[in-house]
């Protein structure tokens, strides 16, 4: 949340090539590091002549509010709220961007069945550790490049639609 701290962050370091963020969370002082936490790091990530910048981000920000149900709407309302100014602060920055949006968060190992697709409809729960293994497959492909992605494990997804997986290779 701290300018000075990001920057001298940045400043630590030869060349920044890539960022990735996930910052969210409950608020600190009365503030969601959401959008201002993330604002900060894409403004220094700008400073830092960084290349590329990868946002973790959430199913139900923007276009993928259709994915879910009314009442998870209303409760994470403020906190999508706060993820979707990040995201359209980076989209804004020039930056090469990828957002990844994922469904539930777990806390379990790896399954290996984490998927992304542009489909905003899609939602369900992924562990983690899939999202981790999605984010570094995305740093290795330029097809990732300016897109925003859900990432859902496919053996978790809420109903059972079908969907075309998004391919990084």
């Amino acid at each position: 949340m701290n300018v000075s701290d990001v920057e001298r962050a940045m400043r630590s370091v030869e060349t920044v090539h890539t960022v990735i963020s996930t910052i969210g969370g409950l608020p600190t002082d009365g503030q969601r590091a959401d959008f201002l936490g993330n604002k900060n790091l894409i403004e220094a990530a700008v400073k830092a002549g960084a290349q590329r910048f990868i946002l973790v981000s959430s199913i139900g920000t923007g276009n993928s509010a259709v994915a879910l149900p009314k009442q998870a709407l209303e409760t994470l309302g403020p906190v999508l709220a706060e993820k979707e100014k990040a995201e359209q602060h980076l989209i804004a920055s020039g930056l090469t961007y990828t957002i990844i949006r994922p469904g539930g968060l777990k806390s379990e190992l790896a399954t290996g069945n984490g998927v992304l697709t542009e489909d905003p409809s899609i939602a369900g729960s992924i562990n983690r550790a899939d999202v981790a293994q999605l984010v570094c497959r995305c740093l290795n492909s330029d097809r990732a490049h300016n897109k925003i992605l859900s990432a859902v494990d496919r053996n978790m997804l809420f109903g059972q639609p079908e969907f075309v997986e998004f391919t990084l290779n």
